[in-house]
């Protein structure tokens, strides 16, 4: 019996590393029995297996499923009743947004920051292709840098096209395994390319008329970097719904309204319309950013998180 991680999972083989860097592609054993809620992809990459290996056909078989560390999901893009584990036992979470070409909605990234508070995933933000900002993106810029960075989320900017603060996101990524997500064209093939020209993975051009990015990543896959990280890529994701929340703790995964909700007059208070409600109040004086309530309330409303 051997141990080894998923690098790579296309739904029923799974591209294993194990031993000394060695790598073999795994199947499921049988009937494999998975602990987990309904997912569209029982094993995720980043999940530590067991697996045995056939002398005959160089392959492997998974028997076994480790406990996660911790995991970070979305719903299913086609399945709304399942969702899609992104990866497993990651210590941190990057997630790259863009101000134009294409622009990242704000609510798209309060969806993905409250899930990965909600699976207590650390994450991190990288605002590429700010060599493309003139006056009015790099002022939108800094607000958001501004909002983020106040609630305890470090952000990073980055231009790819100028290598400006390559090695600073390196850095952050050093000895730890790294998730990066965002939605397509934001530039995260590219950025793993600049870290190790060798990969030579796919990118693909902005699509002129909708200004968004094609899909090229299909599979999560975890690569080794050459400065002791490793980062897993993502498929680029236009929508983000949150998985598992009522409406009663959605708020618990905002960081500041959660910290003023303590004031509310009601224990039970949503900070919809109640009255002595503390977060409104934030909100109307400022302490609270107003995109950062209004993606709230979205999310409260129950709409599926997809930016068409």
């Amino acid at each position: 019996m051997e141990k080894g991680v998923v690098l790579k999972s296309t739904g029923s083989r799974y591209r294993v590393l194990y031993g000394d860097r060695k790598t073999i592609v795994c199947s499921i054993k049988g009937k494999l029995r998975i602990k987990e809620f309904r997912t569209t992809n029982p094993i995720a990459v980043g999940d530590n297996i067991l697996f045995e290996i056939d002398s005959n056909t160089n392959s492997g078989i998974i028997t076994e499923v480790l406990d996660r560390r911790n995991y970070i999901l979305r719903k299913s893009s086609n399945l709304s009743r399942h969702s899609q584990i992104l990866a497993a036992n990651i210590d941190q979470v990057f997630l790259m947004i863009t101000i134009i070409l294409p622009e990242t909605p704000v609510e798209f990234i309060d969806r993905f920051l409250i899930s990965a508070e909600a699976y207590r995933v650390p994450a991190k933000l990288i605002i590429n292709k700010t060599d493309l900002y003139g006056e009015d993106e790099s002022a939108k810029l800094e607000y958001l840098e501004s909002m983020y960075s106040k609630i305890g989320y470090e952000c990073f900017r980055l231009s790819l096209k100028e290598q400006t603060n390559l090695d600073i996101v390196k850095n952050a990524m050093r000895g730890k395994t790294s998730l990066i997500s965002g939605n397509s064209g934001v530039g995260k093939t590219t950025l793993l390319n600049a870290f190790n020209p060798l990969l030579r993975l796919k990118t693909a051009e902005i699509s002129g008329y909708h200004k968004q990015g094609k899909h090229i990543t299909t599979f999560p896959e975890m690569h080794l970097m050459p400065f002791d990280a490793f980062v897993i890529d993502t498929p680029g994701i236009r929508g983000f719904g949150v998985v598992d929340m009522g409406k009663n703790e959605i708020y618990h995964f905002f960081r500041e309204i959660f910290r003023v909700s303590k004031n509310c007059r009601f224990n039970n208070c949503l900070h919809l319309d109640e009255p002595g409600c503390a977060v409104r109040k934030a909100v109307e004086s400022g302490e609270i950013a107003y995109l950062r309530y209004k993606s709230y309330l979205n999310i409260m409303e129950g709409d599926d998180g997809k930016y068409r």
